[in-house]
């Protein structure tokens, strides 16, 4: 639809009229008029002095964010769609731009991307309203991620850890366990003081359901709020989540406290910008995204961070590729954003290796600064002895001949993925990820069957919890395994493994 030039000419003489009998021109540049409708977005004359993002509140009752401003007129995306917008219907500025709720009160609750409750619990009591883009902390604002953020997950938080404040990308093929890791993620900062948001993005209502009714059942909705923007809501609704969102996390983060928000995903929050830059007619660039969808997600993930006088951001955004290939769009430009990433396999996903975690492509650039003592004495030489692994195992499906050397490396390989696999919903504290990864340096793992590898970390731990509490506490208070604490738990594991070796398999 073109803008006629006859709508225009009637404008103007309205204005002229209206001019006349007593109105200042301050107050028509704050008046203007609907002169097209169109999907999702209408067209408005008058308002020449409206800015970008400016909130604008239509005379019909419905509301609108300025998101491009032309010689002529401003296109205005409306908030509401159920709320009608007709042709020559005045717009009024408002000055301001949208806010989006914050409080203590979000928490337990499920909101849209505009605010609005959809949890049937009522309406929300949030007093407070933050805009939902705001200026980062500066670097003097900032200080150096120290503090780990346990995900229970061991493979993550052996080889890839995360800290507090920091960015993490989680990216993968469709349904190879992103979102089951962050849920993770999630499940584990019960009792941790840490505030978790979840995200959703143009994903369907039943997946949201079942992650709503997880969370109610294992108790994270205590410390959570879940924002929604799923797959039948408009364009603008699935662009404005992941800022609402964040606005949330820095409301609690400014008040010192620790906060997580995944954000599920940035996939479909970048489709959502590229449908608004179409319709408002931008020029398509590469894989048809707007030239500018970088800026979109580099500053939603710069307000992630550790502050220095208290509190932090620390940012989980997930990002789906097709065929494995990261160098796309969109996952070449979070991963230049972000601090480091996760790749979940496919090929690892279907060969039973869950979680299905690429070693050799995850990276973490806070790395060690963000792990416990424990773990990271533990740590040393494993990612080494997984590419070696990887490595001789390509080799060995030639049909070569292994020396010696070569096929001990391949069987301590092969135990500690069988040591890395983890059942989903079932996350281990950092003292049980540093007891059974302590079995595996100490190599009291070497000799059993690989069917049994499992069952012998979990009986390790349960051993050690319940007959020789003292050491467990020890290295909960700690945080460390000191020579005196790994002397002792090198009696505890021969006496353990004695009785272990010796007990009957059962299956």
């Amino acid at each position: 639809m073109e803008i006629k030039s006859t709508d225009l000419v009637s404008l103007f003489e309205r204005s002229l009229r209206e001019l006349k009998m007593g109105k200042s021109e301050l107050e028509l540049q704050e008046i203007g008029r609907v002169v097209q409708v169109g999907d999702e977005n209408c067209r408005v004359h008058g308002l020449s002095t409206a800015v970008y993002g400016e909130l604008v509140q239509f005379e019909g009752g419905n509301q609108g964010i300025v998101l491009d401003l032309k010689e002529d007129h401003v296109v205005v995306f409306l908030l509401y769609s159920h709320i009608a917008v007709n042709e020559q219907e005045i717009v009024r500025r408002t000055g301001g731009v949208f806010r989006a709720p914050v409080g203590y009160q979000l928490l337990g609750r499920v909101i849209d991307a505009i605010g609005m409750p959809i949890d049937a619990l009522g309406d929300l009591a949030c007093e407070a309203k933050w805009p939902i883009e705001v200026d980062i902390p500066g670097i003097i604002d900032r200080t150096p991620i120290d503090q780990p953020l346990e995900t229970g997950i061991t493979v993550v938080d052996a080889l890839v850890p995360i800290g507090r404040g920091q960015r993490e990308l989680i990216v993968g093929n469709r349904s190879t366990g992103k979102t089951a890791l962050a849920l993770d993620t999630i499940l584990h900062q019960k009792g941790k003081g840490v505030y978790c948001i979840y995200v959703s993005i143009g994903q369907r209502q039943a997946n949201l359901a079942r992650i709503v009714r997880l969370f109610e059942e294992n108790g994270a909705l205590e410390y959570s709020v879940v924002v929604s923007a799923d797959a039948s809501t408009s364009a603008l609704n699935r662009y404005l989540a992941p800022y609402v969102a964040t606005t949330i996390g820095e409301f609690f983060r400014e008040q010192g406290k620790d906060v997580l928000v995944v954000y599920d995903d940035l996939s479909n929050h970048a489709v959502a910008y590229r449908e608004i830059s179409l319709l408002m007619r931008r020029p398509p660039g590469r894989e048809a995204y707007p030239g500018d969808v970088f800026y979109l997600h580099s500053r939603l993930l710069e307000r992630a961070g550790r502050l220095a006088k208290g509190g932090s951001l620390t940012a989980l955004p997930i990002v789906q590729v097709q065929g494995d290939d990261i160098t796309a769009y969109i996952p070449t430009n979070l991963i230049s954003i972000t601090d480091g990433q996760i790749f979940l396999d496919t090929k690892l996903f279907n060969a039973g290796v869950l979680p299905s975690v690429n070693v050799e492509l995850s990276v973490s650039r806070v790395g060690g600064a963000a792990q416990t003592k424990a773990i990271k004495k533990m740590t040393r030489a494993l990612r080494l002895e997984l590419a070696q692994y990887n490595e001789l195992l390509s080799f060995s499906q030639f049909g070569s001949e292994l020396d010696a050397t070569s096929q001990r490396r391949l069987a301590r390989g092969a135990v500690v993925v069988e040591l890395l696999k983890q059942p989903q919903f079932e996350t281990l504290t950092f003292i049980d990820q540093s007891l059974q990864l302590f079995l595996l340096r100490e190599n009291f793992l070497d000799k059993i069957e690989l069917k049994r590898v499992r069952d012998c970390v979990i009986q390790f731990i349960s051993y050690v919890r319940s007959v020789y509490s003292a050491i467990y506490k020890t290295i909960e208070e700690t945080k460390d395994l000191s020579p005196e604490t790994l002397n002792s738990l090198r009696e505890v594991a021969r006496e353990f493994m004695e009785v272990f070796v010796s007990s009957p398999v059962t299956n």
